[in-house]
């Protein structure tokens, strides 16, 4: 890995997690209580043994570049070159932003050549995976390829979602087919799927570089991996699918795309299970962050009626469930809950203090949220659009700033998402 240069893209804008994404990017976006979305991916990096990357950032990136700075960039060894650096547009090669996840990459080609990498490993900010990047290189060296796609297999019907790659029977790739609406391919090595691209790439630097110079200079391109890179090299040069091999460890593979509020809710309130299909308790893949200080949570008053207690929940630092109920909900850091309150089914960003008597039921509360004594959420469909950002599926978010999402649900943008 030593050869290798990480390009992680984590400029997304992520539209289809608005609210939550409207004062932050997509992978600054919290999860799990303690962690932000883009943690997964760098602690994938870490313990693959990937420490030269480079983090581009573009979209409202304040708390992202802070968070980085101040949780990232100290865990590497510095004097040995190693790095996690994060790159900005800087309009080295022109005056215009990231255009595409392609010219991101491009614009930023001084850079890359600066550290002169045997390969390159483009990475997304944006699921929730557990991966071990050098077994694909290993993988990309064995089969002598010049490009290496991550491929897992997904049911038929999700199609639309993803890019399908279209593998031959010695991992080759045939073709590709972006997000179509339904189609005949299916994987070689199971028969009832289909191989989706996961956005993670493996290229040698050369193939890359002049790839990228080309695009570049292509007026009609969209400047795109899954648009115009890749299908550009197909069939030019030796491009071959790497089956995602999974190291969470449990029976059925784990990739969520998390780029809607309702997948988001669910990976999150999956950690609350029992046995939780992505383990973040594992000791061998431990997931890193950026460690506040806070103290400890803290559950108080035993009476009849108003006793402090969590159960199936996820409670991090600094939390204090004061009299009230929690279940199956998560809590990041510095959370109070107020005596005879219940919040059920729940995620609960930092800073954010519910006050008595209040019931909170499949919400997401943003951070620095003050809820009134006697608030209700999430029983009152009606009530709650007047007030909030609801979902088509019920899921209510509330933001500090709640009334400007008065009729917040817009026909045309949930037709779009």
């Amino acid at each position: 890995m030593r050869d290798t240069l990480g390009v992680l893209l984590a400029g997304g804008q992520g539209e289809r997690l608005f609210p939550l994404t409207r004062d932050r990017a997509k992978p600054a976006v919290p999860f799990g209580g303690h962690y932000r979305i883009i943690d997964i991916t760098l602690s994938n990096c870490i313990n693959s043994g990937l420490r030269r990357v480079y983090i581009l950032t573009q979209y409202k990136a304040l708390s992202l570049n802070r968070h980085i700075r101040e949780g990232w960039t100290g865990i590497v060894a510095q004097e040995l070159g190693e790095f996690f650096e994060i790159l900005p547009p800087m309009q080295r090669t022109g005056s215009a932003w990231y255009m595409g996840t392609a010219d991101a990459v491009y614009q930023n080609i001084y850079s890359i050549g600066s550290e002169q990498p045997k390969y390159m490993i483009i990475l997304q900010g944006d699921a929730i995976y557990k991966m071990d990047y050098s077994r694909m290189l290993a993988y990309h060296e064995e089969t002598k390829a010049e490009i290496t796609l991550a491929t897992l297999p997904i049911a038929p019907d999700e199609v639309k979602r993803f890019g399908v790659v279209e593998v031959g029977k010695a991992g080759e790739v045939l073709g590709f087919q972006e997000k179509p609406a339904t189609t005949s391919i299916r994987s070689p090595f199971n028969p009832g799927s289909v191989d989706a691209s996961m956005g993670i790439y493996v290229f040698n630097t050369e193939i890359l570089l002049k790839a990228l110079i080309a695009d570049a200079e292509d007026p009609n391109s969209k400047h795109d991996f899954g648009h115009d890179i890749l299908p550009g090299l197909l069939g030019k040069k030796k491009m071959m699918a790497y089956n995602f091999v999974d190291e969470n460890k449990q029976q059925a593979l784990y990739w969520r795309d998390v780029g809607t509020l309702d997948s988001y809710y669910d990976a999150n309130l999956d950690l609350c299970s029992v046995s939780p299909t992505f383990n973040l308790y594992d000791k061998s893949w431990p997931i890193r962050t950026r460690v506040r200080q806070y103290p400890p949570a803290k559950f108080v008053f035993g009476e009849p009626g108003r006793t402090g207690t969590a159960v199936n929940s996820v409670i991090t630092a600094g939390v204090i469930i004061s009299g009230a109920s929690v279940s199956n909900s998560v809590l990041s850091q510095d959370v109070r809950v107020n005596s005879y309150s219940d919040v059920d089914a729940s995620i609960i960003f930092s800073h954010v203090n519910i006050g008595r008597h209040c019931r909170i039921r499949r919400a997401i509360i943003d951070r620095d949220v003050h809820i009134p004594e006697g608030t209700v959420i999430g029983y009152d469909p009606v009530e709650d659009k007047r007030r909030y950002f609801v979902t088509p599926s019920g899921l209510t978010i509330v933001t500090r700033d709640a009334s400007l999402f008065e009729n917040p649900v817009d026909p045309d943008f949930l037709q779009r998402y």
